[in-house]
C-alpha cells in the first residue's frame, strides 16, 4: 500500500485553519499551527497513515480520558524523549490537552526542536469527544484492549486465585511463571512464582517445566501480560497444560489470600536454555511468526530504512536489558519483548511507523513480533543479525545522552556552594538573601529524598509555583541529575527578573558530596514542600500492596469493558491468530 505520512485522504473534507499562538522568544520567531479535526485524524488511522497523536499533559490527567491511539509525551520531557520517541523530524504531530493551554507551548517547543509538521487538534480533548471520539482511560489502552480481544477470541484458558492456591497447598506439579518486569514481581509476587518476562517464556519454560506433565500458572499484575504470556505458550504448542492466573496479583489480593514481598527468584537461577530446548523454540517462534504475517528484514534494509525520510522505523532489542548492555547492534534501542508489548504507545507513538526487532536467539524477537503483526503494525525482524554486530555497550539512556539537544547557557552552582548559600539564609530575615530551591524529579523521587527546603516543582505549573512559594533573591534548580532542570533555567528566567542558577549534576551530586537529605511532603514548619501536585505519574490500581478493594474491582471492570470500546472506537485494526 502507497504511504502519504503526511497528507490525509482526498475524499475527507477538512476546514483546517490556522490559530496564531501569539508566542515567541528570543531568537524565534512567532508560528501558526493547523488545527486538525477529529474526522481526520479517524480517516488517517483507518488508512494506517503515520501519525503521533501527542498528550501533553501529565501522565496523571492523561489516565483519565484520552483517544484509544495517543501517547502521552508531557511538556515537562519534551526535551529529553522526543528524539527517541519520534525519530523522524518530518512526522506529522498532533499535539493536544485539556484546556490547560499547554498545547501550544509544546508545539512551539517541538517546532524548535526541528519537527516541521506540527499541529494543533481542533477543540483539543473536548473537541475529540464532541465529534464523538471514543475515550479511553488508564494507561496502555491500545495493548490491554488487545489483551481482552485476544481472551475473547481466543478463551485464554485461565484458574481462578483459590484454585491456584488450592494446587500450591496441595504441593501439586505445578510452576507460577511471573511475566510482569523483575521490579514489578521483586515488589509483589505470587508464592513460589518464579520472574520470567513475557519475551522469554518460549525461550525458557522448558527448562522451568521440563516434565511435560507439569501445569504452567503464568501471572501478571492484573489480566493484560497473563494473557499474552499464557497465548505464547499454547501458539507456540508447548506440551504442558497452562493456564492464566485469573486477574494476576490483583485477583489474588480480592480473594483475601497473601502476596510475598521482595522476592528474587529468576529463570536464571535455573541454569541455561539446552541447545535441543532453544531449537525447538526456535521452530515454534518462527511458526507463529510466520502465521501472524510477521516480515523478514536484513541488514541491507535496515540501511535503506534508516536514510528514509518518509517513513519512521523503530529498532528495538528485545532481550533483557542485561544483555542489551553488554553488547548490542549499535542501530537499535533496548525495549524487552513483553514490556513492548504491554507498552506500544509509550515505545512506539508514532501509529503507522514501521517496526524492526533484533534478538541473537530467533525466539524473543519473532514472539514478540508475532503480537505487534496483530496489533496492526508493519513489523520485521532482523534475520542476519549475529555476534559481530553487537558492538555497543550500554544502556538507552547512555545512548540518548548524545542525542539530547542543546540548551541556552546557564548560571550554576556547585553542591558546596549551595550548601553554603543555605547556611547564609539562616536565621532567615527580610534584609538576607534567601535561596528557593525548585526540583524538577519525579514527585516518587522527590518524596524519597531532596534537598532540605526545596520545593517540588512540574515544568507545566512552574507561573503557579512562582506564586505558591516564598518570594526569593535567587532561584536554584535541580532533578536528579539536572538533565531536565537545564531547559528550564530559561522558562523561569523568562518568568522572573530574579537570578536563576542550575545545581551542578543535580540532587546526585549533593548525595555524593555528602551533604543532608530529607524525606516527605511536608518542610520542617509542617508545611506542604509541594508547590505542584503530584500529577506527574497515575497511580495504577494494581501497583503495590495497598490499594483499596474498590479501586482494583473497578480496574478489572474497565478491562472487561475493553472490546465492546474497541468496536465503538473502531480505528485498531487489530486481530488474532
Amino acid at each position: 500500500m502507497t504511504r502519504t505520512p503526511t497528507s490525509f485522504p482526498e475524499d475527507t473534507i477538512i476546514d483546517a485553519h490556522a490559530v496564531d499562538t501569539g508566542l515567541s522568544d528570543s531568537g524565534f520567531s512567532t508560528h501558526s499551527f493547523q488545527q486538525i479535526r477529529y474526522q481526520q485524524i479517524r480517516a488517517a488511522l483507518l488508512q494506517r497513515q503515520e501519525l503521533a497523536l501527542l498528550d501533553v499533559r501529565e501522565e496523571a490527567p492523561f489516565a483519565e480520558a484520552h483517544p484509544l491511539f495517543a501517547a502521552n509525551l508531557p511538556l515537562s520531557r519534551i526535551e529529553l524523549d522526543s528524539a527517541a520517541r519520534i525519530p523522524r523530524r518530518n512526522t506529522l504531530i498532533v499535539v493536544y490537552d485539556d484546556g490547560e493551554g499547554l498545547a501550544i507551548d509544546a508545539a512551539r517547543r517541538l517546532r524548535r526542536l526541528g519537527y516541521s509538521d506540527v499541529t494543533l487538534l481542533e477543540g483539543g480533548l473536548a473537541g475529540w469527544r464532541e465529534a464523538g471520539g471514543e475515550i479511553f482511560r488508564d494507561v496502555n489502552a491500545p495493548s490491554k484492549a488487545f489483551g481482552e480481544l485476544v481472551d475473547a477470541q481466543r478463551h485464554t484458558p485461565s484458574l481462578s486465585a483459590p484454585e491456584v492456591k488450592a494446587l500450591l497447598d496441595a504441593d501439586a506439579d505445578v510452576v507460577v511463571l511471573d511475566a510482569r518486569r523483575f521490579e514489578e514481581y521483586n515488589m509483589m509476587s505470587i508464592p513460589n512464582g518464579i520472574s520470567v518476562p513475557g519475551a522469554e517464556l518460549v525461550l525458557r519454560v522448558r527448562q522451568l517445566a521440563p516434565r511435560p506433565e507439569t501445569r504452567v500458572i503464568v501471572n501478571c499484575a492484573g489480566r493484560t501480560r497473563s494473557i499474552i504470556g499464557t497465548q505464547s505458550l499454547v501458539n507456540a504448542g508447548i506440551p504442558n497444560p497452562v493456564s492464566a492466573l485469573r486477574n494476576g496479583t490483583i485477583g489474588w489480593t480480592l480473594a483475601g489470600q497473601t502476596l510475598d514481598t521482595g522476592k528474587t527468584r529468576q529463570f536464571a537461577d535455573f541454569g541455561t536454555t539446552s541447545a535441543d530446548d532453544r531449537a525447538q523454540a526456535q521452530r515454534a517462534a518462527r511458526q507463529v511468526a510466520d502465521q501472524a504475517r510477521v516480515l523478514r528484514a536484513d541488514s541491507d534494509a535496515l540501511t535503506q530504512w534508516k536514510n528514509d525520510p518518509t517513513r519512521t522505523t523503530y529498532r528495538f532489542d528485545v532481550r533483557t536489558p542485561e544483555e542489551y548492555a553488554s553488547g548490542h547492534h549499535p542501530d537499535f534501542r533496548s525495549a524487552p519483548g513483553g514490556q513492548l508489548v504491554q507498552e506500544t504507545d509509550h515505545a512506539a507513538p508514532v501509529r503507522g511507523a514501521r517496526i524492526v526487532l533484533t534478538d541473537d536467539d530467533g525466539v524473543r524477537a519473532n514472539m514478540t513480533a508475532s503480537w505487534l503483526a496483530q496489533m496492526g503494525w508493519e513489523v520485521f525482524v532482523l534475520d542476519d543479525v549475529g555476534p559481530q554486530n553487537l558492538t555497543q555497550c550500554g544502556s538507552n539512556a547512555d545512548n540518548d545522552k548524545a542525542s539530547l539537544p542543546p540548551a541556552l547557557p546557564v548560571n550554576s552552582v556547585a553542591p558546596r556552594t549551595l550548601a553554603a548559600w543555605l547556611e547564609q539564609d539562616l536565621p532567615r530575615d527580610a534584609s538576607q538573601a534567601k535561596t528557593v530551591i525548585f526540583d524538577f524529579t519525579s514527585s516518587a523521587n522527590f518524596v524519597k529524598q531532596h534537598i532540605p527546603g526545596a520545593w517540588f516543582v512540574l515544568r507545566s505549573q512552574l507561573a503557579a509555583a512562582l506564586d505558591k512559594t516564598p518570594l526569593a533573591s535567587r532561584y536554584v534548580l535541580t532533578c536528579n541529575t539536572s538533565l531536565l532542570a537545564r531547559y528550564i533555567v530559561s522558562d523561569l528566567q523568562a518568568l522572573t527578573k530574579t537570578p536563576v542558577f542550575l545545581l551542578e549534576g543535580g540532587t546526585s551530586a549533593w548525595v555524593a558530596a555528602g551533604l543532608p537529605q530529607v524525606a516527605g511532603e511536608a518542610t520542617d514548619a509542617g508545611a506542604t514542600a509541594l508547590a505542584s501536585p503530584r500529577i506527574d505519574r497515575y497511580r495504577r490500581p494494581y501497583e503495590g500492596t495497598d490499594n483499596p478493594a474498590a479501586a482494583m474491582q473497578a480496574y478489572l471492570d474497565w478491562e472487561y469493558g475493553l472490546v465492546d470500546q474497541l468496536t465503538l472506537d473502531g480505528t485498531h485494526g487489530f486481530f488474532v491468530i
